[in-house]
């Protein structure tokens, strides 16, 4: 970002050549023969030193913004570079990420180019097409608020980068704030607006400075404490708003049908008015919004840990032991060793199944090929992204790789299902607030052709590598059994989704919770039916 003195040079005389082009009319023998018309070029000069030391503190101001946001930077970029994954895993960095690359970037390139700047706009123009947009940064936003809600934190929790465990410098301003705020308003998502433009009020109340004014923060938030349904504190911050800004566009019609609202419900229930609560608006002020999921409270209480239905009498069937795979030559000398997760259905944990460069060799296949991570449509069969689904994957082959062709064999060994007919292993990184709501890897008998272009049956298990330990969140949980699985690097989980009867087993229904702090890698194998007619044979009952 650095102006040469040259660059410098040339664009004073370019400024002072085209402000003589602009200020000097007279011809070359009129000004000779004229003292009094050359005593004006001597003022007509000091009007250009004037206005050249007027181009110098505007091109100096700029420098100096410049500088200064390429020093934030630079110390910013040292702590990020130094380690990527660890910096991104807090999700307010990944947040403020798309926030720079989305928003700020684009005005520094607009201050840069209030004058010619070739290089930079160059530099910009061909990393352009691969910053995040403004769907990334919805995106990010929304991730923030899907953490919120799933583990129950307080906006000034987040602004301040208090996270369960975490310590960090990560903040949010008030900017912030009202960003995410407006960004849930945007979406009519109003129970998030409000605890978000209660924030951006509160920090600009405590003092803090910032660009966008407290007029804009009450416009937002009264209304969206009016569509919440509590019309007396929309009435409150409306007169606020009125008090700053008299002659506001909407504020002033907005207050009289507030009040006019008010008075008439109070009539129709026959009720005293009762002044809005002095206590700020906080989590709980107000109910959340029941959504699409009806096992959203217990999904995300498990997540949190909470409600697990690991009981005593449970636990005590629950054992470890060395697994050969019913003496399969790869596995008799070095066993498996394997824990018992939950007895039914029969979910089982095996350790040390993956190492440390196996995983690293995993990753280093996958990241050049990370896409937004697709479900299969029920009813046309054909892959497609859901909103429910917040990952990226890719799909590895195991002619691709020796590493990829011994996990694939490895998972044959300790199954001892085939993987011929299996679908090819599947590479997922879930960032910030990645998740996969509850969900059946089966296909339902409402679901006949989901899996019909593959033409190996239904997916009969499920075979789950962690390849990353979780700071925080990330958890496997079964919301109809209250069974909690917390991801552990170089190991792996494994479970039936059919019964041996074909039939799907409906408790396996489960959900990869939100990250709330780190990086989660996984990998899995589904494992179909076609080809395991004598690994594993039919039951004499439906639910064998």
């Amino acid at each position: 970002m650095k102006v040469t003195e040259q660059g410098r040079m040339s664009k004073v005389l370019l400024f002072v050549s085209s402000v003589l082009l602009c200020c000097c009319r007279t011809t070359r023998a009129e000004i000779f023969t004229s003292i009094g018309q050359m005593t004006d070029l001597i003022y007509t000069e000091k009007e250009l030193v004037q206005s050249l030391r007027e181009y110098i503190k505007a091109e100096e101001s700029k420098l100096a913004a410049v500088k200064s946001w390429a020093n934030k930077l630079d110390a910013l970029t040292r702590v990020s570079t130094a380690d990527p994954e660890g910096y991104l895993a807090h999700p307010v960095n990944a947040y403020k990420l798309m926030k720079r690359l989305n928003t700020e970037w684009s005005e520094l390139e607009s201050l840069v180019l209030q004058n010619p700047a070739d290089g930079f706009v160059s530099n910009m123009s061909v990393h352009r097409q691969y910053f995040p947009d403004e769907e990334d940064e919805t995106g990010a936003a929304k991730a923030l608020m899907r953490l919120q809600d799933t583990y129950q934190l307080d906006s000034e929790a987040f602004s301040k980068g208090k996270l369960p465990g975490v310590h960090s410098n990560a903040v949010l301003t008030v900017d912030d704030c009202f960003d995410m705020g407006k960004t849930a308003y945007n979406d009519a998502d109003y129970y998030h607006a409000v605890l978000w433009l209660q924030q951006a009020l509160k920090q600009l109340d405590d003092g803090e400075e910032a660009v966008v004014s407290k007029a804009d923060i009450l416009d937002y938030l009264s209304y969206s404490v009016y569509q919440m349904g509590d019309l007396p504190r929309a009435i409150e911050l409306t007169r606020r708003l009125v008090a700053i800004d008299p002659s506001h566009q909407r504020a002033g019609g907005n207050l009289r049908y507030f009040e006019q609202l008010l008075m008439k419900q109070l009539r129709e229930m026959n009720q005293d008015y009762q002044p809005p609560s002095e206590e700020p608006i906080q989590l709980g002020t107000y109910s959340r919004p029941k959504d699409h999921l009806p096992e959203r409270e217990s999904y995300e209480a498990l997540c949190r840990g909470e409600g697990i239905q690991m009981t005593e009498a449970r636990r005590s069937r629950l054992f470890c032991r060395y697994h050969d795979g019913k003496r399969n030559p790869r596995l008799l000398l070095k066993p498996v060793r394997e824990e018992d997760e939950w007895d039914s259905p029969h979910i089982v944990r095996y350790l040390d199944s993956l190492s440390d460069e196996e995983v690293e060799k995993i990753k280093e296949l996958a990241k050049p090929r990370l896409a937004r991570a697709t479900v299969r449509d029920p009813k046309t069969g054909v892959l497609t992204t859901a909103n429910y689904r917040v990952s990226k994957s890719a799909w590895l082959e195991g002619e691709e790789d020796p590493v990829i062709d011994r996990v694939n064999q490895r998972i044959e060994d300790i199954t001892g299902l085939t993987v011929e007919t299996a679908e090819l292993l599947q590479v997922a990184n879930y960032g910030v607030g990645g998740q996969y709501e509850p969900h059946f890897d089966f296909s339902r008998k409402d679901e006949p052709d989901a899996f019909k272009r593959l033409g190996t049956g239904n997916r009969l298990a499920t075979y789950l590598n962690y390849m990353s330990d979780v700071e925080a969140g990330g958890a496997t949980v079964f919301p109809d059994l209250g069974a909690v699985i917390w991801p552990k690097k170089g190991t792996s989980v494994f479970w039936y989704n059919l019964f041996r009867s074909g039939e799907g087993d409906y408790r396996t229904r489960h959900a990869a919770c939100p990250v709330l702090v780190g990086s989660k890698w996984v990998s899995n194998k589904w494992i179909h039916e076609r080809g395991q007619e004598f690994r594993r044979p039919c039951g004499l009952t439906e639910v064998d």
